[in-house]
């Protein structure tokens, strides 16, 4: 008989931003199918999800995948909230998503800041003043310019021994910013990776004494916020060949800015101020290769006939995944699309 740790995760009611919680449950020979883990109930009045006279709410397992921070065997269950009467908790943001055949397909580029909480600034800052401007920081290399490389190599190594679809990382362009890209098809599943990664940088920033900072704006000033850019497609967008359907998509969006700021982070307006390669937080624009634009149309795309995806680089680096692929969704369903075209 094996005993395994089956680690259930979740997130929490806190506002602006919600934040991981997680609990240890103990199996016999548990197969590390989702199928087969148990619904399970936690105390919402600790979690700014319930009252104290009616505290109890349920954990449903929707991934598991191996733990490889544990010795012997354990699991990371990612579990959606519910109430007692099993609807969806209003905290569940999973559940607001309408993508049930998997059309869309999402990649997500999560950046964020290794955080030093002795000196409550950017791992690699001097205590007092700034280090050297940014320029040299992006996908840097060498002591004094790249900083914190072993936590981001671990937590590298975590993700694949894991089997997430984690497809890159870099150094990001403020010292002390780092970036990790997931992709998935089915925008639940490209959700569930994301909130299992930060996880799993959270107990490696355990591991190291360092914090894993998702403000979008952590240093004021002429540094680059943190965003989580939202590459997205469905199977028009993959096959249409038309510029004329992309446009159409990209202008749906437009109309409903403020229906995408409200879920794309807090403090959102502190990064998105049409510097630092951002759109102002209440203007609009797309534009071909253009990274100061609200949606950018990869170079890829056009090259490949219009067949391929777009990227939303609004969302903030705290926002939510699972809320921002639903925006996208919902708005990409609204899109006055050209007569004949394919929907």
């Amino acid at each position: 008989m094996t005993k395994c740790k089956l680690e259930y995760i979740w997130l929490d009611g806190y506002q602006p931003t919600q934040t991981l919680r997680s609990k240890t449950k103990i199996e016999d020979d548990f197969s590390g199918k989702v199928e087969d883990a148990k619904v399970w109930s936690f105390d919402g009045s600790s979690t700014e999800q319930a009252t104290g006279g009616k505290s109890d709410l349920l954990l449903k397992p929707v991934k598991v995948i191996p733990d490889p921070g544990r010795i012997g065997t354990g699991f990371l269950v990612m579990c959606e909230v519910l109430n007692p009467d099993n609807t969806p908790h209003k905290s569940n943001g999973r559940s607001t998503i309408h993508d049930d055949d998997g059309d869309f397909w999402f990649g997500f580029e999560q950046e964020y800041t290794l955080w030093d909480p002795e000196t409550q600034k950017p791992l690699g800052f001097p205590t007092d003043g700034f280090p050297a401007p940014q320029g040299p920081y992006y996908c840097s290399v060498g002591t004094g310019r790249a900083v914190g490389r072993e936590l981001i190599e671990e937590h590298m190594e975590m993700c694949l021994e894991a089997g997430l679809n984690l497809e890159g990382i870099n150094a990001e362009v403020m010292k002390g910013q780092w970036e990790f890209q997931i992709f998935a098809k089915g925008a639940k599943e490209a959700g569930d990776q994301i909130w299992l990664a930060r996880y799993m940088l959270d107990r490696c920033g355990e591991k190291y004494g360092i914090q894993i900072n998702y403000h979008c704006k952590p240093v004021k000033g002429d540094w680059n916020g943190s965003g989580m850019h939202a590459n997205f497609s469905n199977n028009l967008l993959r096959t249409c060949g038309s510029k004329e359907i992309y446009e159409a998509v990209c202008q749906a969006f437009e109309p409903r800015i403020k229906e995408h700021i409200d879920v794309y982070g807090a403090d959102n307006n502190q990064r998105l101020t049409g510097l630092h390669e951002t759109q102002s937080i209440d203007r609009f624009s797309y534009g071909i290769s253009d990274r100061g634009a609200s949606i950018r149309i990869p170079i890829f795309t056009v090259e490949h006939g219009w067949k391929g995806w777009l990227e939303d680089r609004r969302p903030a680096s705290n926002a939510d995944p699972y809320m921002v692929a639903s925006a996208i969704i919902a708005t990409v369903k609204r899109a006055k699309l050209p007569a004949g075209a394919a929907s």
